[in-house]
């Protein structure tokens, strides 16, 4: 899916909702466990309760590995059941020497066949343009999503440290550099809904880029806050609730109750598109 494409499915939904599918076995409800595939069950169920809300899905990787090979299969048939119009990320946080980064960039574009995935950049360009480029050839319509300043407590250890006296903390010096590895047709970036001021911050840098914001809802991030200060003419948000939406249930009426999160949501954002694009 290139910039364009994503763009109008936001203006058709009015919505810049990405749902996360973090899918946790020990959290669905109980009467999906008698069934095939309980992780596939519970996310079909909840893509189809929101996918009238919602431009993006994300499953995290790590909740479908730690099933092993039947995880696998769920993710796969996950992927596939997701509607062509919506936008796909794998939320991997993959980031290896090149050769290495080139397989995983196969595993998830190619065998898997997903818009983006997220990417860890301390090791650098060489880490990360595996996932830009096959052979020296752009990847067209795959996107990377790098991690810039994280929502989680632990983002103050390093991100923030500034490499040396008066120079950028180290999130900004990591969008810097890295946005002259690719356009803002191919390169997303991560930014916590915590932290609203250094989003404003990261707007003046990347102007044009999408951030994909995780962090509303169950981690105390404001949707107001982040659409004042990162919405752009041409959108450039993507906002992401998991656990805000996936497990406001846990009974029989779950994927009902999904789809009535994923419904209030996307009227709020209907209104900030309007006030902000």
């Amino acid at each position: 899916m290139n910039k364009k494409q994503l763009i109008h499915q936001i203006k058709i939904k009015s919505s810049y909702l990405c749902v996360g599918l973090d899918t946790d076995i020990r959290k669905i409800p109980a009467h999906l466990l008698t069934t095939e595939d309980p992780i596939f069950e519970f996310n079909k169920q909840i893509i189809e309760a929101t996918a009238e809300f919602a431009v993006a899905y994300k499953p995290n990787i790590a909740f479908y590995e730690s099933q092993g090979a039947k995880g696998w299969e769920s993710l796969q048939k996950t992927i596939e059941y997701i509607p062509k119009e919506c936008f796909t990320i794998a939320d991997a946080k993959r980031g290896d020497i090149g050769n290495t980064s080139a397989m995983y960039a196969r595993a998830f574009f190619e065998n898997m066949s997903f818009d983006s995935i997220t990417v860890a950049p301390y090791m650098g360009k060489d880490s990360v343009t595996p996932f830009l480029q096959s052979n020296g050839i752009r990847n067209e319509g795959k996107w990377v999503i790098l991690l810039a300043y994280t929502s989680n407590k632990g983002s103050e250890d390093f991100q923030k440290l500034y490499v040396s006296e008066g120079s950028m903390p180290l999130y900004e010096q990591v969008i810097t550099t890295s946005s002259k590895w690719a356009g803002d047709d191919q390169l997303m970036y991560v930014v916590g809904a915590t932290h609203p001021e250094e989003m404003k911050k990261i707007r003046d840098l990347v102007p044009n880029h999408f951030l994909l914001v995780p962090g509303v809802g169950a981690q105390g991030g404001s949707l107001k806050e982040v659409s004042e200060a990162a919405l752009t003419k041409e959108v450039g948000l993507l906002v992401n609730s998991s656990r805000g939406i996936i497990y406001a249930s846990d009974g029989k009426d779950f994927a009902k109750v999904a789809g009535q999160k994923a419904k209030e949501i996307q009227e709020e954002m209907k209104s900030y598109l309007q006030l902000f694009c």
